[in-house]
C-alpha cells in the first residue's frame, strides 16, 4: 500500500527513464564518501578572429622573449665595452694641472707709458685659477647656467640630453643641432679634444683643430660621453671644473675666466661681483657675439637672465638678484675705451715676429702710448668730420702724435677708431707728399749756407727733362711774385722758387737730406722731387719733421720701449728707435724751424695757430688735391695729419692748410691743454752786412720786390727797426724802401 513504510520495488519503466527524471533529493555527502571526480569543462568554440589574435600573440611573445634574451646580453656587452673605454681613457689622462692651458699660441699684453694695459693680442691666458679660488659668485653662475646637476651626474646627464633633443626638434632643427644637452664634463672633454693635442701637421690652424673637436656626429657624441665618464673616474669634480674654467673661450681673445675678468673688468676672477660673474657666465653661450667689448647692452641683457637662474636655484637672494639687475656690470676704462688699436697693430708689426705675431709665449710689451694724447687725437678727428665734412663723405684721415725723439704717443689710422687689424692709413698708406716735402729742400739749402732772408726768383720756369720733354711748374695761385725771400717762398708754399732752389743746391743733396731724415720710399729723380712727387707714409713724414725739431738729427719713430716674458723681470729687448745721426747743422735746423713758424703765423698754415703758443709746420696738397697734409710741431710734440680718399678720388675744395690744419689745431689744443707755453727752438735770422743786398745784386733793375724781400733788404742795409723788428712795414714806406734799394744797386727804377 501506498501508505505503508515498506520500500517500493522500482518498476522497469523507472529504470529505463531514470536519467530523464530529476531525482527527488540529493544524497548528503559525508566525510566518508569518496571524492567525486572533477567535472570536465565543455570545449570553447573560438571564431577565426580570435584564432588569428592568439596566433600573433604567441609570435609577439616569442619575439619579446627573444628581444629580451638578446638585449640583456647586448647590454652586457655594451656595458663591458663602455667600461673598457672609460678605463682606457682614464688611464691615458694626465694630471689635471697639465690641462689648464692648451693654447697653441701665446699672448701679447701692451702697456701704456704709465704701465697700464691698453691692448691685447693673441690668446690671452691670465694665469691658472681653480674652482676653489675663483669668486663663489662666478662658481655658482657657471653651475646655474651650464649644468645645474653637475655634482650629481657621472659625466653624462640623460635628462639634459633628452630635454635638449626635445627643444631642438620643437624648434625645427635636427636632434643634435643647437642645444646639445652637454654637461660641463662633456664640454671640458671637447675643450681638451678628447685628449688629442694640437698637431700643426694634421690641422691647418688652431681654429680648424677646435672645429674638428666640436663636430656633432652620433659617433662623436658617443666618444665624448665615454671620455667624459673617464674624466669623472680620473678627476674630482673640482678638477674638472678647474679645467673647464681655465680653457673655455670667452671672447675678445680671452681663454679662461681669469683672462676674461682681467680683460673686461681689470680685476681677478676671484674678485668679481654677482653682476660681473653673471656677465662672464653669460658669455659661454656665444662668446664672440656676447662679448661686452662688442655690444655691452646685449651682454648685460644676457647677464640679467643668468642672475635669474642664480636666484631660481638659490645661489642669490631676491635682494641680491635685484641689486645685480639694477647695477649691471660695467667695463673697465681700458676695455671701454678700446683705444690704441691702430697703435697696437703697428707695434705688433714692427716688433720681432717670434715675440709678437707668432709668439708661443706670453709677452708683455711696454710702449710709448699715451691715453690722454690718443683721446685728444680721436676727439679731434670726430669733431671735424661730424661738423665740417659733408654727411656721407667717404674721405679718410690719419693722425700721428710723437715726441721730438720719435716716441709715438698716439695714432689714428682712419675714421673708424674702435678697430684692430684694420688698414692703418698712418703706417700703411703710401701717398704723395706734395708741398709737405719742401722743408727738406730748404733744409739742404740752409745746411749749405743759405739764409732764410736770401732771395730766390719766382718767375715762369721751364725745364727740359731728357726723355720727357719740357716741364713748366706752376704756383698754386697761378701768379708770380718776382724776387722773394726763402722764408716768404716757404710760407706761401710757392712751387717755382722751391724748384729753382732744389736745382741750385742739387737734387742729389735734397734726396740725401730727405732720406737721412727717414723718408725711406723711392724718391723721385727729377726736379718734381722738390714738389713732393715722391710717396711716403704719415708716420715717416712725422718722424722726419721730428728730426727738424730736435736740432737736425734723424729720428726713427718707435712705440716699443721694452719687451719681456710674463713672469720675468729682465727685459729681452729695449726700444728700437729714437734719435740717430745728425743730418743738418743745428743752426740750419733752428733757422728752418723759424721759417716753418712763419708758415703758421703768416702763410698757408694760419688755420693751425693757437693764441699764445709758438708752432712751426708745413701744409701740403698734391696734384688734383688727391692728398692733403699738415705736419707741424710745438717745442714738445710733433703732429702729422693726412686726409684723402682710399681710392685716390680728388678732394673737393680741401687743401693742406684747410681741414688737415683744422684737425691738427684741434688735436694740438687738446694735447697742450694745461701745459705752459714753451718757446720753439728757433733762431730769428739777423742778416749780416750786405747779405741780402749781395743776394739782391742779381735783381733786375726796376723790378718790384716782394714785401718780405724789401724787409730783408732794408734790414740788411740799415739794421732792424727799433720800433718793429718783425712787423710788416707800412705801405707808405715801401716806395721809399724800393727807391733806396734801387739807388744802392745803381739803378733808378720805377
Amino acid at each position: 500500500m501506498s501508505g505503508s513504510g515498506r520500500r517500493r520495488t522500482p518498476l522497469v519503466a523507472d529504470k529505463r527513464y531514470r536519467s530523464r527524471v530529476a531525482p527527488a533529493s540529493k544524497p548528503k555527502k559525508t566525510t566518508r564518501s569518496k571524492k567525486s571526480a572533477p567535472r570536465r569543462k565543455a570545449p570553447v568554440r573560438r571564431g577565426i578572429v580570435g584564432s588569428i589574435v592568439a596566433f600573433f600573440g604567441r609570435i609577439l611573445g616569442w619575439i619579446a622573449g627573444l628581444f629580451w634574451r638578446i638585449t640583456w646580453r647586448l647590454s652586457l656587452v655594451v656595458s663591458i665595452l663602455i667600461g673598457l673605454g672609460v678605463l682606457y681613457y682614464a688611464m691615458q689622462l694626465p694630471p689635471a694641472n697639465s690641462l689648464v692651458d692648451g693654447r697653441a699660441r701665446g699672448s701679447v699684453t701692451l702697456l701704456d707709458r704709465e704701465g697700464q694695459p691698453f691692448a691685447w693680442r693673441g690668446d690671452q691666458f691670465g694665469g691658472m685659477i681653480t674652482a676653489d679660488t675663483v669668486s663663489a659668485h662666478l662658481h655658482n653662475a657657471v653651475i646655474a647656467t651650464e649644468d645645474r646637476r653637475f655634482y650629481w651626474h657621472p659625466g653624462v646627464d640623460p635628462r639634459g640630453i633628452a630635454s635638449a633633443v626635445r627643444i631642438n626638434l620643437r624648434e625645427g632643427r635636427g636632434p643634435l643641432e643647437g642645444h646639445g644637452g652637454s654637461t660641463i664634463t662633456q664640454q671640458a672633454a671637447e675643450l681638451i679634444c678628447l685628449g688629442r693635442p694640437f698637431d700643426p701637421a694634421e690641422w691647418e690652424d688652431e681654429r680648424d683643430y677646435e672645429r674638428s673637436c666640436r663636430r656633432t656626429t652620433i659617433w662623436g657624441k658617443i666618444q665624448e660621453a665615454v671620455f667624459a665618464m673617464a674624466m669623472e673616474a680620473r678627476y674630482s669634480k673640482a678638477e674638472i671644473l678647474t679645467i673647464y674654467m681655465n680653457r673655455v673661450y670667452l671672447g675678445a681673445g680671452t681663454r679662461g675666466f681669469e683672462a676674461a675678468s682681467q680683460r673686461y673688468f681689470g680685476k681677478s676672477a676671484a674678485e668679481v661681483t654677482p653682476a660681473e660673474a653673471a656677465m662672464l657666465a653669460g658669455l659661454l653661450k656665444a662668446p664672440s657675439a656676447l662679448a661686452p667689448t662688442s655690444n655691452l647692452q646685449r651682454s648685460q641683457d644676457r647677464a640679467s637672465l643668468v642672475v635669474g637662474l642664480m636666484e631660481e636655484q638659490g645661489y642669490l637672494s631676491a635682494s641680491a638678484a635685484a641689486e645685480a639687475r639694477a647695477n649691471p656690470a660695467q667695463l673697465s676704462r681700458a676695455a671701454r675705451e678700446q683705444a690704441g688699436g691702430y697703435f697696437a697693430d703697428w707695434v705688433m708689426d714692427t716688433g720681432p715676429e717670434f715675440f709678437t705675431r707668432g709668439t708661443t709665449e706670453d709677452v708683455i710689451i711696454r710702449t710709448t702710448f699715451d691715453r690722454r694724447i690718443q683721446s685728444a687725437a680721436e676727439a679731434a678727428m670726430i669733431e671735424v668730420f661730424e661738423n665740417q665734412v659733408r654727411e656721407g663723405s667717404a674721405a679718410q684721415a690719419a693722425i700721428v702724435v710723437m715726441s721730438a725723439d720719435g716716441a709715438v704717443r698716439g695714432m689714428v689710422g682712419g675714421r673708424d677708431i674702435r678697430v684692430s687689424g684694420a688698414f692703418n692709413r698712418a703706417t700703411q698708406a703710401l701717398r704723395q707728399t706734395g708741398s709737405a716735402f719742401k722743408p727738406f729742400v730748404y733744409a739742404a739749402a740752409l745746411d749749405l749756407g743759405r739764409s732764410p732772408n736770401d732771395l730766390v726768383e719766382d718767375v715762369p720756369l721751364t725745364i727740359t727733362i731728357p726723355g720727357s720733354g719740357d716741364w713748366t711748374p706752376q704756383n698754386y695761385d697761378r701768379e708770380f711774385k718776382g724776387w722773394v725771400t726763402l722764408t716768404q717762398a716757404m710760407a706761401e708754399s710757392r712751387n717755382v722758387p722751391a724748384v729753382r732752389l732744389a736745382q741750385e743746391v742739387g737734387l742729389g743733396n735734397v734726396r740725401t737730406v730727405a732720406a737721412m731724415f727717414g723718408i725711406e720710399s723711392d724718391l723721385a729723380a727729377g726736379p718734381a722731387l722738390a714738389l713732393g712727387a715722391s710717396e711716403s707714409t704719415l708716420v715717416e713724414m712725422t718722424g722726419a719733421f721730428a728730426g727738424i725739431l730736435n736740432g737736425g738729427s734723424s729720428v726713427t719713430p718707435y712705440g716699443l720701449v721694452e719687451l719681456r716674458l710674463l713672469g720675468d723681470d729682465a727685459p729681452l729687448m729695449g726700444a728700437g728707435g729714437g734719435i740717430g745721426e745728425r743730418v743738418i747743422r743745428e743752426e740750419a735746423a733752428r733757422q728752418l724751424t723759424w721759417m716753418m713758424h712763419r708758415v703758421v703765423e703768416d702763410g698757408t698754415g694760419q688755420r693751425a695757430r693757437i693764441e699764445g703758443w709758438e708752432f712751426a709746420g708745413k701744409s701740403g696738397t698734391t696734384s688734383a688735391a688727391r692728398d692733403a697734409w699738415f705736419i707741424g710741431f710745438s717745442a714738445d710734440y710733433v703732429v702729422g695729419v693726412w686726409m684723402g680718399y682710399d681710392d685716390n678720388t680728388p678732394l673737393n675744395g680741401v687743401t693742406g692748410g684747410g681741414l688737415p690744419a683744422e684737425i691738427w689745431r684741434q688735436t694740438m689744443e687738446r694735447v697742450i691743454a694745461g701745459l705752459p707755453p714753451t718757446p720753439l727752438p728757433m733762431d730769428v735770422p739777423i742778416p749780416g752786412s750786405g747779405d741780402a743786398i749781395a743776394t739782391a745784386s742779381n735783381v733786375e733793375l726796376g723790378q718790384p720786390l716782394s714785401d718780405a724781400a724789401l724787409d730783408a733788404a732794408l734790414e740788411s742795409a740799415f739794421g732792424p727797426s727799433p720800433t718793429r723788428s718783425e712787423e710788416t712795414p707800412a705801405q707808405a714806406d715801401r716806395d721809399t724802401i724800393q727807391s733806396v734799394l734801387d739807388n744802392i744797386l745803381g739803378g733808378g727804377g720805377n
